[in-house]
């Protein structure tokens, strides 16, 4: 199990039998699902029309409680991995609402320290590892030891959504777009920090930031990279794309798109590339 942070396509939820637990986004005083009652393009027109960002936040210990009933219900044991608790509560909410249930002894609720693909990497570990007959016990081992070789990290198009969101001033933001600055955005310890700063046009600037990290590439573990972005254009993604292939390293390269609470606060045009560092 995961929360809608981990920005897994349909897909791959449906391939490796993934359950989401939609996080709230806050628009005109209504709570939506994330990924279920709203959709990044739908936030990006509300948040332009009304100079603002929605607020995010947890799921209720209603809805986490009835998000874990169905494997409670069914005898069953669960891994639940929660975006970073340095972002958000929702780990928390999940550990209450497996007390309320009296089941917390089968289920193992796991920081990622990550968000986004960053999440969706252990995720898709994690159903690896299950499928291989792993217990729950190990797979908390691992993934404790796991989760800190994720690569995470961004490249924003605009500073307006992260002005707008409290993350930078409004100074900032208007001479940083007015310079063409984009901030790479990484994440260390469970938080997000700007690492390097970039400066031109969108498609540069992705490059520019794509290519920065090639020898870390090598470095990193073949199974798999994400390409995952918040709204750009094919183009670009298709340049990254064949850019990573190129390299001949990775044995999967997979593209997705950022889901609401993600996208409410970097806004359009970002794009990371996340891969987990080799042991």
């Amino acid at each position: 199990m995961a929360d809608s942070t981990c920005d897994l396509s349909p897909e791959l939820i449906e391939k490796y039998e993934i359950t989401v637990l939609p996080l709230n986004i806050v628009m005109d005083d209504t709570s939506y699902l994330d990924g279920v009652e709203t959709t990044p393009d739908r936030i990006y027109t509300w948040a332009d029309a009304n100079r603002t960002t929605p607020k995010t936040s947890a799921p209720g210990i209603e809805a986490a409680v009835e998000f874990l009933r169905p494997a409670v219900e069914a005898g069953d044991e669960v891994c639940y991995l929660g975006i970073s608790e340095q972002m958000s509560a929702t780990c928390q909410v999940l550990r209450l609402a497996a007390e309320e249930l009296e089941y917390a002894e089968h289920v193992c609720v796991v920081d990622s320290m990550n968000l986004s693909t960053g999440i969706g990497l252990q995720v898709l570990t994690a159903a690896e590892l299950v499928q291989r007959g792993c217990s729950l016990a190990e797979l908390e081992e691992y993934l404790k030891e796991y989760r800190v070789r994720v690569r995470a990290s961004f490249v924003v198009d605009t500073l307006t959504y992260l002005q707008r969101g409290g993350r930078c001033s409004a100074v900032t933001a208007l001479m940083g777009n007015a310079l063409k600055l984009k901030p790479r955005i990484a994440v260390t310890d469970g938080k997000m920090g700007v690492s390097k700063k970039y400066r031109g046009n969108q498609k540069k600037t992705v490059m520019d930031y794509v290519k920065d990290m090639e020898e870390e590439y090598r470095r990193a573990e073949k199974t798999r990279v994400f390409i995952t972005h918040s709204g750009i254009s094919q183009e670009i993604v298709d340049e990254v794309k064949t850019y990573l292939e190129s390299l001949k390293h990775f044995e999967a390269i997979y593209v997705t798109r950022a889901g609401g609470v993600v996208s409410s606060h970097c806004g359009p045009g970002t794009l990371g590339v996340l891969f987990v560092e080799e042991k």
